[in-house]
């Protein structure tokens, strides 16, 4: 913080806008949350400390242009860094394990239609349709 208590360097649990700069010299600005790797979930906007970029502004200033090699961008420039948001509600952790689950379970199914689809038996052939109830 500074004398004003204005914020000024990336730490767990800001807010921080960047410019990503490319080789041209062109930016685009890009803002997030830094967050432990528990609660990371881009889509909301809440980038994981852990992550290359993370690491990358953690502990930097306001003003700050850092060397950044990914894709096509080469540099990063801090814009601004405010206090982060709480995040309420299931933490990313959780969300992604329902979707992992949800996907080991179509998985699962596909395998059973495609089995049921293939299969003929000298006592006759496996209903591929009647799998489709499996999830109810």
């Amino acid at each position: 913080m500074d004398a004003n208590g204005a914020i000024n360097q990336v730490g767990l649990g800001t807010h921080i806008e960047v410019d990503l700069i490319d080789a041209d010299g062109n930016t685009e600005r890009m803002d997030f949350a830094l967050v432990p790797a528990s609660q990371a979930d881009m889509g909301r906007g809440l980038l994981s400390a852990d992550a290359p970029l993370g690491k990358a502004v953690r502990g930097k200033f306001v003003g700050a242009t850092i060397p950044y090699q990914m894709g096509d961008i080469r540099q990063i420039r801090i814009v601004s860094v405010g206090p982060g948001q709480s995040s309420a509600g299931v933490d990313a952790e959780t969300r992604r394990a329902e979707v992992l689950q949800k996907a080991l379970d179509d998985a699962e199914r596909t395998n059973a239609q495609m089995f049921a689809s293939s299969y003929s038996g000298k006592w006759g052939d496996y209903d591929p349709d009647g799998v489709d109830g499996w999830d109810e």
